[in-house]
């Protein structure tokens, strides 16, 4: 039910698009996993970013650029996002993707592991998302506070998964580090943050939203 809630909504408020559709099925014939943001989610981001008129966008964890493109096109001709890849293959398809979609002048694609390669970026930035290993997600949320403008939003996905959050027996090292979001988000004075849970097709999950304080 959650993932033809999720179809009804699609057809009638993303449509057909042809870029988003051509990345999702060039990321499938490259073998990625298919873990790329549900449409919804994509659309979501993009009205994030057009309400706060982003000009910059951090992404972290970029995978075959799905998310990137819908960020990518809610930013003016000379708006930029910086997304940070680990994999070289991955951005390969990505830079494809991006192209094929019209948005490659908009994005540039930083490779390697993010905890190397955010200390030497340039802020502010006007939105953060941060959708990469979950391990490193309270090192990911500094780094995006560090690099935002006051005001910026910050977002970072699959925060729930699928309720193990809460049970402190869970040693999965993603429940863990999704555990020291929580807490890192809770003792940062720079930020103030929410959770929003979804079910959608990729079933029960969630996302934290934040406001980077003055």
């Amino acid at each position: 039910m959650w993932s033809r809630v999720d179809e009804f909504y699609a057809q009638r408020l993303v449509g057909d698009d042809e870029g988003l559709s051509e990345a999702l099925r060039a990321n499938a014939a490259a073998g990625l996993p298919p873990i790329d943001v549900t449409p919804a989610l994509g659309k979501l981001l993009h009205l994030l970013a057009r309400s706060v008129g982003a000009r910059r966008i951090l992404e972290v964890g970029t995978l075959g650029g799905y998310s990137t493109i819908w960020l990518a096109r809610a930013l003016p001709a000379d708006g930029e996002v910086v997304t940070c890849e680990v994999s070289p293959r991955h951005a390969d398809v990505a830079r494809a993707n991006l192209d094929r979609a019209g948005v490659g002048a908009r994005v540039r694609i930083v490779l390697g592991p993010a905890l190397e390669t955010l200390p030497d970026l340039q802020g502010p930035f006007d939105m953060v998302f941060v959708d990469a290993d979950k391990v490193s997600n309270a090192e990911y949320l500094d780094h995006a506070i560090r690099l935002s403008r006051p005001g910026a939003l910050v977002i970072v996905d699959n925060v729930v998964r699928g309720g193990r959050v809460v049970d402190d027996a869970d040693d999965d090292p993603a429940v863990v580090g999704t555990r020291r979001l929580a807490d890192a988000l809770a003792a940062d004075p720079r930020i103030s943050a929410t959770m929003v849970q979804t079910v959608a097709a990729k079933g029960y999950d969630g996302f934290v939203l934040g406001v980077v304080e003055g």
